[in-house]
């Protein structure tokens, strides 16, 4: 195994106008002065990396930012301002069609056997209920597997009800392996003859504020009208049934949806000074739901990923190669990724790495990168430069870069996965706003990220030939 030399680096650090003590680490053909200035990048955002001052002018002068919307074209504007007011250049716009959904009236009642008001919110894209609502009998699954095993027509005229829970887990995984509930269920539902979809919000606090979120409807199933349950009233609904009577409950959801709309991304770059062609790409996405303002999801992103890019720019000098920052439009609809990629087609192959940041507000705990790149130069220094936060470097190849850059064509990605215990308490929903965050926590992401991104930018690591090379070393393996 090689070793980490020690160096002390004060001249770069006074240049810099940084802190730095000695250098823990210095990795093969990463240069000491680079390995010193990521600490550097490191220590500052720890002081106060700026990232709070961001997210509080995006959630209070623009508020929530839902796709399609005339706040989103707001929030596209203030984008475009404020990356131009921090040094960015080439700075613009990337404006593409998406569908233009606006949430409406919302309400449940129990009609029988025990009449009261649920608190539901209509899923995004749902379709409109009758004015005057509609009404029946519901069916509840205690699983979503329940629901796929009801058979054809087995639901004709009834609302179908799913209340799966979701676990609490601190990478998200109990949101992401039970999305299909949201997801498809209005369909799966609608195959069986249900006129309705209701599901407990996949969240994991006990709020009585429902959680909304996309879903997507199937060619082959008729089109109803869906929403969630706040967790409370999810659970109301299990106990009513449970008394063996049938339960009635009427809908009233008059969302719309208007033609033309459209979307923005906005992108900047900190251009690098040998290798302005090659791209480390990172950033947020700048739309969120309509309930909460965004914080969260995902204005928090975009604070930690332009306040990384910005404390990389104030550096004497910039990285060798570009830092390209994207505040991407209607991720929350599945509808940034592909227009992203067309747009930028003719970067792929110079992009090297990117990543997006859409977890929340905490603190990064491990990263993952691309594969046998946790054995390289690269993810040695990263490690070192990391495990104060402290952040782990994973051996674990990135299987999820963001949902933004799932377009792009054979560009390596890194994940940078945060703390997110409480993410599900918050997401999606009314309480998702500012006063959630911390800065001192936002600090730590940013600190994690700006590393991340310096190292890439000013190495020359080329992570494809590193995935497309033989298999790394097994961690803890003797060779």
């Amino acid at each position: 195994m090689r070793l980490f030399r020690s160096a002390a680096l004060a001249v770069l650090a006074l240049s810099a106008g940084l802190s730095v003590g000695p250098c823990l680490a210095r990795a093969d053909d990463i240069p000491a002065a680079t390995v010193a200035r990521a600490e550097a990048l490191r220590d500052k955002a720890l002081k106060g990396s700026g990232a709070y001052d961001i997210l509080e002018s995006l959630t209070t002068e623009i508020g929530p930012r839902l796709a399609g919307s005339d706040a989103e074209h707001r929030a596209a504007a203030w984008g475009v301002e404020k990356l131009k007011a921090l040094g960015f250049t080439n700075v613009h716009t990337e404006r593409f069609a998406v569908p233009g959904w606006t949430r409406g009236a919302e309400t449940a009642q129990v009609v029988s056997p025990f009449p009261q008001r649920l608190i539901v919110a209509a899923l995004g894209g749902s379709v409109a209920t009758p004015p005057e609502g509609l009404e029946g009998e519901i069916v509840v699954f205690r699983t979503y597997d329940a629901l796929l095993a009801a058979a054809p027509g087995s639901l004709t005229g009834k609302i179908a009800v799913v209340t799966q829970p979701i676990p609490r887990t601190q990478d998200g995984l109990g949101y992401g392996m039970n999305y299909r509930i949201r997801g498809q269920g209005p369909s799966e539902a609608a195959k069986r003859g249900a006129i309705a979809y209701l599901l407990r919000s996949l969240a994991t606090g006990d709020r009585r504020d429902p959680h909304t979120g996309a879903m997507t409807y199937a060619a082959d199933a008729p089109k109803i009208p869906a929403a969630a349950l706040s967790v409370p009233d999810a659970e109301q609904l299990d106990r009513m049934v449970a008394r063996g009577k049938p339960v009635r409950l009427k809908l009233v959801l008059t969302p719309t949806i208007r033609e033309g709309a459209t979307a923005e991304t906005v992108v900047g770059d900190l251009v690098g000074r040998e290798k302005p062609d090659e791209i480390v790409l990172i950033g947020g996405h700048l739309d969120s739901w309509d309930l909460g303002t965004g914080a969260i999801d995902d204005g928090a992103g975009v604070a930690i990923t332009t306040a990384a890019a910005k404390l990389i720019a104030d550096l004497p000098q910039h990285p060798r190669r570009t830092i390209r920052v994207a505040m991407f439009g209607a991720e929350e609809i599945g509808k940034a990724a592909e227009a992203f990629a067309i747009a930028h087609k003719a970067d792929e192959a110079g992009t090297v790495l990117a990543g997006e940041c859409d977890f929340g507000a905490e603190p990064v705990v491990s990263i993952a990168l691309p594969s046998h790149a946790a054995m390289s130069a690269y993810g040695r220094a990263l490690s070192t430069v990391v495990s104060t936060l402290p952040t782990t470097v994973t051996f674990k190849s990135v299987q999820d870069g963001g949902a933004d850059l799932e377009g792009l064509s054979g560009v390596p990605l890194v994940g940078m996965s945060q703390d997110g215990t409480h993410y599900f308490d918050l997401h999606h929903s009314v309480d998702d706003t500012l006063d959630k965050v911390s800065a001192a926590s936002l600090d730590k992401a940013v600190a994690a990220w700006a590393a991340m991104a310096y190292l890439a930018a000013d190495t020359t690591t080329d992570f494809r030939a590193l995935a497309a090379g033989p298999g790394a070393p097994i961690p803890g393996k003797r060779q």
